[in-house]
This record gives C-alpha cells, sequence and structure tokens, in this order.
C-alpha cells in the first residue's frame, strides 16, 4: 500500500492539477483586494491627518455658551 508520504505527495499532484484552470482567476482576485485595502489605508490615513490622532468636532448648541478647555 501507500505511505503517508505517497499519498500526501498524490493529493498535491491532483489539488494542483485542479487548480490550474482557477489558478489564473484566484490571482486576480487577490491582486484586486490587496488594491482594494492600499487604496482604503491610504484614505484612512488622509482623513485622520497623516497620523495624527482623531480628535472628534466640538458640538455646537444653538443659544449655548461653554467655557473653552485648555
Amino acid at each position: 500500500m501507500f505511505g503517508i508520504g505517497e499519498l500526501t505527495l498524490l493529493l498535491l499532484v491532483i489539488v494542483a492539477v485542479l487548480a490550474v484552470k482557477r489558478l489564473p482567476d484566484l490571482m486576480r482576485s487577490a491582486g484586486k483586494a490587496a488594491r482594494i485595502l492600499k487604496s482604503e489605508k491610504r484614505a484612512l490615513k488622509d482623513e485622520d491627518g497623516a497620523g495624527e490622532p482623531h480628535r472628534p468636532s466640538p458640538r455646537v448648541i444653538r443659544g449655548e455658551t461653554a467655557e473653552r478647555d485648555a
């Protein structure tokens, strides 16, 4: 019979033969995902002001005055 090594090698060959048809599509999808992730990261960085901590804008209510914090 076959040992574990031979069965593993056979399984890898079968997976490789079947995956050859889908490999270009998988790589294309991975590239698109990487580009989207990179653009979202860049947009988030630009939105926050290039690394400065995000401070929420002050809440303004008409007709009231508030002391300014130091």
